[in-house]
């Protein structure tokens, strides 16, 4: 379990095929600090195990399922991504509940800066469109941010200078992919509402 509170963005430094997956190796001297293996890290949203720690390094293995329905299928050596470490009983939960869990890819349909802020509007697929509601949470990336407006296609969300600076959203152009988890508590919602109209 994650908040959204990325805690720093490390750089893929390579990737190894294992097909049918692939290994990722990420350097990120502040997640390394006091990482073992076996623990689960947050990247760009999708909760993955570390494998191997070498120096400033961390490893981990990525499955076809995960590469094909996360952007991490498509990072490229050189790429920056977000990090975060899970979350310890009795921290603070600055952020949401985010499982790292992706529930799907979307696209950056539109950025419009006002410095220092900006504002983004990403695609937001049909099934997901319940789930997410003007001034709710949804984690873009693995980032918490909250929902300035929802429609049935799309969604906005305006971003502070530290998110712009912190987090890899300050990168994005317009055509980008990025991952999305909507609120846990949103997907129970719709469950059961959708359960109790089949009935």
């Amino acid at each position: 379990m994650f908040t959204g509170l990325v805690e720093t963005t490390g750089e893929i430094v390579a990737i190894d095929d294992q097909p049918p997956g692939k290994k990722l190796t990420v350097k990120s001297p502040l997640i390394r600090e006091d990482a073992s293996i076996g623990d689960s890290i947050c990247i760009n949203g999708c909760c993955l195990t570390i494998v191997e720690l070498n120096g400033d390094q961390l490893a981990f293995e990525a499955g076809e399922e995960t590469l094909s329905r996360t952007n991490l299928g498509g990072l490229v050596c050189g790429d920056r991504v977000n990090l975060e470490r899970s979350l310890a009983v009795g921290d603070r939960l600055g952020g949401h509940y985010v499982t790292g869990h992706i529930d799907a890819v979307s696209r950056l349909l539109e950025r419009r800066d006002d410095p220092p802020w900006a504002f983004l509007r990403f695609a937001l697929p049909a099934g997901l469109a319940a789930q997410v509601a003007d001034k709710g949470s949804i984690a873009v990336d693995g980032i918490s941010l909250t929902v300035v407006e929802a429609t049935a296609d799309a969604f906005t969300v305006a971003l502070i200078p530290h998110t712009l600076q912190a987090t890899t959203l300050g990168d994005r152009k317009v055509g980008d992919e990025v991952n999305l988890e909507t609120d846990v508590l949103a997907k129970y919602v719709d469950r059961a509402l959708s359960t109790r109209q089949d009935s």
